[in-house]
């Protein structure tokens, strides 16, 4: 934390500190905000556009709300059975009550002594169970949805006044909420009672007042500007825009303008890639930026043209990393978090159709972009550029001609099948070659330099571990992050990067490409790098990894070195996809799994470095944690892990890998 930042942060004590004289307790008489008599809603869309939503998509929609009615909905991996009325400070893991009258400021919000499980009271006030409700009404005109909608933000509205309780401690979580509820304005606004509940209530007005102006007052700055910064400047800038309703609007309006171009560019590398590494991140940031962005246009708000074409280099960065499934890197931390949920179904995995589908509406998609359904977010959101007022330049100067697979800023590579090979199924290798994370903290940041992740047409063979966790379970948080948990190589059973904290890295590795190689076609069929996460051993050791990809033999070829006088202890982990079994012969596993859209077994022979000794751990929880996958967060399964462990030679060690695909 520099100079800067530490007098910022002081700054922003001394303001919550002061702040606390505006706290308005639950209860409390409280006098009517200062609003405008006119009070603009947000850009309606075409009620035509219902018709738009596929069929398939408008079923899944009109499910899932129909759950919500009845008052069950998954949350972070737990089945809630409230939602009819619910709590909304209960934690369902612990049973705890998180505070709900005391000042916001002096909340331990990460202590589960203190409030439970803190993502899990969070995830229901985002309120995108109700923006589920409203695009249901949308689509079919059941009133049911939105007057349940309506109780719900009235009960919600009324138990969380002005910085009482845990709803006020975050302010991602308030940009969030401004554009779930101007979308759910939108949505209800055939709704003959809509205006009853947002335009001509004093609960909405106060609450919409409030959410702007602690966002103005307390953005995320320095080395906690990262995801939360674009999620606080794309509310107050979606807010602000529909809602013009205060004497302050308008400075609001043009702060959070200003704000929201700045820490998009910050937050995003020049090839599109999200800078924090954590894939899930960057397609949250995406929709983000396409809320923000459509938002303003809709308004009559110009952005400037370099915000949008960083959107676009984001959403063709999102194609470009999809597999044959449809789903992204499962690089770093993930929450399964949305910038605006307005589908019934999540996509499976991650799956990020939902992006794709609008940014192939907005920009148009490039010939080598893979195909995408349209889903109700993709029509809804782009419904909604059509009816503003800017011109789209749909092939953008710059944009791809031909799929990328070497993000160089970001050191990221994909060796994968050619895309004109249709006629067997898809190899998709990602390696991790780049920084270990985004500012000084790298708080998403996971210890996995150097790691590979391998599938076979969208099936995890060597798979990443995924999330689990952030709150309230060290042990496992630590073992999701861990460099044992990635397919790399581990010395001195420590990790590459030392952890101060959940969120917090103290000493990162720094990692060196080294380079790539391309074939005739222009694929990328080699990549090399090294990292000095282990310089500080005595003596010191660098680990170097060279992958090469054949895709006539359907091979795929891994190389380490490890570069050390001493003699320390080495392990190298693969963890297999939770789909996977398999049958370990001395350094000989032979994998088999169900293909993705068929019954047929698909097999494949791992063959591992003879000179270490190894073992298939699953499941395990001691003394170690070891063979874990986490599908999605708040979920976890046992998967089989490979461990060799052996010793370095004093030497240059070289262990050589073969994964080949017997399909």
């Amino acid at each position: 934390m520099g100079p800067r930042e530490v007098v910022a942060r002081a700054g922003e004590q001394a303001r919550r500190r002061a702040w606390s004289r505006l706290q308005i307790r639950p209860g409390a008489t409280v006098r009517p905000i200062q609003a405008s008599r006119r009070r603009p809603v947000p850009a309606a869309l075409d009620p035509a556009v219902a018709s738009a939503v596929p069929t398939a998509a408008r079923a899944a929609l009109l499910s899932a709300a129909e759950r919500i009615y009845a008052g069950h909905w998954e949350l972070l991996g737990v089945e809630r059975h409230d939602l009819a009325a619910p709590d909304w400070f209960l934690d369902p893991i612990s049973q705890r009550r998180a505070p709900r009258d005391r000042y916001a400021f002096r909340i331990q919000h990460r202590s589960e002594a203190e409030t439970g499980n803190v993502k899990q009271i969070w995830e229901l006030s985002r309120h995108q169970h109700l923006t589920v409700l409203a695009a249901a009404f949308f689509v079919s005109g059941d009133a049911r949805y939105a007057e349940l909608v309506d109780r719900q933000l009235r009960s919600w509205w009324r138990e969380n006044p002005f910085l009482s309780g845990i709803h006020w401690t975050s302010g991602i979580e308030l940009g969030l909420r401004l554009i779930a509820w101007t979308w759910i304005r939108r949505l209800l606004d055939s709704w003959p009672q809509v205006g009853d509940l947002f335009e001509r209530n004093e609960d909405a007005a106060r609450q919409l007042y409030w959410h702007q102006s602690y966002l103005a007052a307390f953005p995320s700055v320095g080395t906690s500007a990262n995801n939360h910064a674009v999620a606080e400047a794309a509310g107050l800038l979606v807010a602000s825009c529909a809602f013009p309703w205060f004497d302050e609007s308008a400075r609001w309006r043009d702060g959070a303008v200003t704000r929201f171009e700045r820490v998009l560019a910050d937050n995003t590398f020049a090839t599109g890639v999200n800078r924090e590494l954590a894939s899930e991140y960057h397609g949250f940031v995406a929709e983000l930026a396409f809320a923000g962005a459509l938002e303003a246009q809709a308004a009559g708000v110009a952005l400037d043209p370099g915000t949008w074409e960083c959107i676009c280099r984001m959403t063709d960065a999102a194609a470009a990393l999809v597999d044959a499934a449809g789903r992204p890197p499962r690089q770093g931390d993930g929450d399964d978090g949305i910038g605006l949920r307005l589908d019934g179904a999540e996509p499976e995995d991650g799956c990020w159709a939902p992006l794709l589908g609008l940014g192939a509406a907005v920009f148009g998609p490039m010939p080598w972009w893979p195909s995408s359904e349209s889903t109700v977010f993709s029509a809804l959101l782009g419904a909604l550029d059509r009816s503003g007022n800017r011109e789209h330049v749909h092939q953008a100067a710059g944009r791809p001609a031909r799929r990328p697979s070497h993000f160089a800023d970001a050191g990221l590579t994909l060796l994968r099948t050619n895309p004109d090979s249709r006629d067997q199924p898809e190899i998709w290798c990602r390696c991790d070659g780049g920084p270990h994370g985004f500012l000084a903290t790298a708080a998403h940041a996971h210890a996995d330099a150097l790691s590979i992740e391998v599938r076979h047409d969208g099936v995890d063979v060597l798979a990443d571990p995924g999330t689990y966790c952030y709150h309230g379970e060290p042990e496992w948080r630590a073992y999701f992050r861990s460099t044992a948990a990635h397919n790399t190589v581990q010395l001195a059973r420590r990790d590459q990067s030392r952890s101060g904290g959940p969120f917090l890295w103290v000493r990162a590795a720094q990692t060196q490409f080294l380079g790539v190689e391309e074939d005739d076609a222009g694929e990328v069929v080699a990549w090399a790098a090294e990292h000095d996460g282990y310089a500080d051993l005595t003596p010191p050791a660098r680990h170097r990894r060279t992958v090469r990809f054949v895709p006539p033999e359907r091979r795929i070829d891994v190389v380490d070195q490890v570069v050390t006088r001493g003699k320390h202890e080495l392990a190298l982990h693969f963890l297999l996809g939770p789909s996977v079994e398999t049958e370990l012969e001395g350094s000989i596993a032979r994998l088999e799994w169900k293909g993705r859209n068929s019954a047929a077994a698909v097999r494949a022979t791992l063959r591992l470095p003879a000179d270490l000794s190894w073992m298939a751990v699953r499941g395990d929880t001691g003394p170690a944690v070891e063979g874990w996958y986490s599908p999605s967060f708040g979920r976890k399964t046992a998967a089989d892990t490979l461990i060799g462990r052996g010793r370095c030679n004093g030497r240059l060690l070289e262990l050589r890998t073969e994964l080949v695909f017997d399909d």
